[in-house]
């Protein structure tokens, strides 16, 4: 932890944190070289960084800071080389005058400042911050795709012979330190450090395409050469635990891989096509904070409308859109909500997404007959409150959803349609009766997720001309609005946006829209009755969050192409 071990234990005795047994036996423990007494107590959850960084930090009367990678300014780090930064664990944050402000994870390694003033030819101030935010903030500053030009620089000819990635006789990689190797955990650890939901490599004719999708656009990063696209490709394969000798047919994989400290879940696609095998790879982080109902974007209004729906005793609540519109998130959403001690929540999902305390989650194996029907009338016998079904994509699992709903059970599932009225019509296509989808159905919401304008680089505009007609008469209702748009940063990779939040559209089945339901009504027809009980149509929501300055036209119009409304 520190160069004073001594010392800090001292403090941490004074301070009642430890006991003079406790640093005994973590002395005995000592394992590794460079490990100290301090090191131990942390691994064996005696003692907490957070609480002794706040200590070192109070005694030696310094700032200790948390490093926002959002907040970063990547231009610092012209000043300091990336191996010096990596070798000694600081990170330059700002520099006032002459004087250069870092954050070290060890305030009292006077060594490294001194060596580093020496090397940096001027006075240096450090801040103290964890080990965890500095390694974060190493990887925002000096990405890995540095690292990647280097590696690529220093590979021969050699190292692309497909020899170096093939498995032992036991199933074990034959050289973990091949160049390969460490050339694709590299582009792993790339995308899940800038954030990307999807790693797509892609064997064009004349180069080999490696994009990373971030807050739902893609990314072309620096390419890998030509030449290494069979090498790669049959790693990630391997990997994934396909055959790598089959390359005529669609293969799909997983691959589970350890970052700090957790555990990442990748789906790995891969699809034959004129040029070679293109590979998709879909990042799951189970361990991942589940949002809450207002960090999704709902309006005031929409958030009171839809608490109430989900705190039904019963009945079906669809989450519809297209693939990608965050809808798994949303039903996450709400069972966070409701999730307490006296209701047994049971969900049967495909794959499980996020890992949930004090949730039951069925994992669906079609390839030994437990789908989602299956699943669904096995788990009623266990006599849950609650139901999450990921997906109603057949008649048979629709019908036992309704039934649930019918026999007191409040189910949440998604459904594919463009509009959230269009969830009934869908229904019926199904196979459903009508008299069961009026009686079970509750509400659906449609969503669409828009990129918000990055806080960074965010500035205040007025509505031009072309974003007059591109509204037409919905203009009006922005004229007089602050509107917002980044003109790009380092933070958010020059695109001018950060992060992404909903749209939504909200369709609440009262007693008029059930007789139309069992009258096999239209969805033009329900809209229209939704329309004049309040319902917000996605454009509308969307022009909402324009006028409040999180997001920007054009992410809501390309977001909702298909609202005649």
């Amino acid at each position: 932890m520190t160069s004073n071990d001594d010392y800090v234990l001292q403090l941490l005795q004074e301070k009642g944190l430890v006991t003079q047994k406790q640093v005994d036996a973590a002395a005995v423990s000592l394992r590794q070289e460079g490990e100290t007494t301090v090191d131990v107590l942390l691994n064996m959850g005696l003692i907490t960084e957070a609480d002794t960084l706040t200590l070192i930090a109070s005694q030696f009367g310094m700032e200790l800071v948390h490093l926002d990678p959002a907040t970063l300014n990547v231009t610092i780090r012209d000043i300091m080389p990336i191996e010096t930064a990596r070798k000694y664990g600081v990170v330059p944050l700002y520099k006032t005058g002459e004087t250069l402000t870092l954050a070290i994870s060890d305030p009292m390694n006077y060594d490294t400042i001194d060596t580093l003033g020496y090397l940096l030819k001027c006075p240096i101030e450090s801040v103290v911050a964890s080990r965890a935010d500095i390694h974060a903030a190493l990887d925002v500053l000096y990405p890995q795709e540095n690292d990647m030009q280097s590696l690529l620089g220093q590979m021969s000819s050699d190292d692309v012979d497909i020899a170096h990635i093939l498995e032992d006789s036991d199933g074990s990689v034959s050289d973990a330190d091949a160049p390969v190797i460490k050339l694709v955990n590299m582009i792993i650890v790339d995308a899940c450090n800038r954030l990307a939901s999807d790693i797509h490599l892609e064997p064009m004719e004349k180069h080999f395409r490696v994009r990373f999708r971030i807050d739902g656009a893609l990314h072309e990063i620096k390419s890998p050469p030509k030449k290494l696209q069979g090498a790669i490709l049959q790693r990630i394969k391997i990997m994934a635990g396909m055959k790598i000798s089959e390359k005529r047919i669609p293969q799909d994989g997983r691959i589970e891989i350890p970052f700090r400290g957790r555990s990442l879940d990748l789906r790995v696609s891969c699809i034959p096509t004129n040029h070679g095998e293109s590979i998709v790879m879909r990042i799951l982080d189970k361990q991942s904070l589940v949002l809450g109902l207002p960090e999704l974007g709902f309006l005031l209004d929409d958030q009171q409308q839809f608490e109430r729906l989900i705190k039904r005793p019963h009945g079906v609540l669809l989450v519809t859109g297209p693939t990608g519109s965050g809808k798994t998130t949303t039903l996450y959403a709400c069972l966070g909500q409701i999730n307490q001690p006296n209701r047994k929540i049971i969900t049967v999902e495909n794959p499980i997404e996020y890992l949930m305390t004090g949730v039951n989650q069925v994992q669906i194996l079609e390839d030994i007959g437990l789908t989602f029907s299956v699943a669904l009338r096995s788990i009623l016998r266990q006599a849950p409150n609650v139901v999450m079904i990921g997906e109603i994509r057949d008649k048979e699992t629709a019908d036992i959803a309704m039934e649930a709903a019918l026999t007191g059970h409040l189910v949440f599932s998604t459904l594919h349609t463009n509009d959230a009225p269009s969830a009934v019509t869908r229904l019926l296509d199904l196979g459903v009766k009508p008299y069961m989808v009026a009686s079970a159905l509750q509400a659906a919401m449609a969503q669409r997720l828009v990129r918000c304008v990055c806080k960074m680089c965010g500035e205040s505009h007025t509505m031009t001309e072309k974003e007059c007609k591109m509204l037409g008469p919905l203009a009006k209702g922005l004229a007089n609005a602050e509107l917002r748009h980044g003109h790009g940063c380092p933070a958010c990779s020059l695109s001018g946006y950060k992060g992404r939040k909903g749209i939504f559209e909200i369709f609440v089945v009262d007693d008029v829209i059930q007789r139309m339901i069992f009258d096999h009504q239209s969805a033009v027809g329900l809209r229209q009755r939704a329309r004049e009980m309040g319902m917000r149509t996605l454009r509308e929501d969307g022009l909402l969050k324009v006028a409040s300055g999180m997001t920007t036209i054009e992410e809501v119009l390309k977001a909702t192409m298909g609202d005649a409304d």
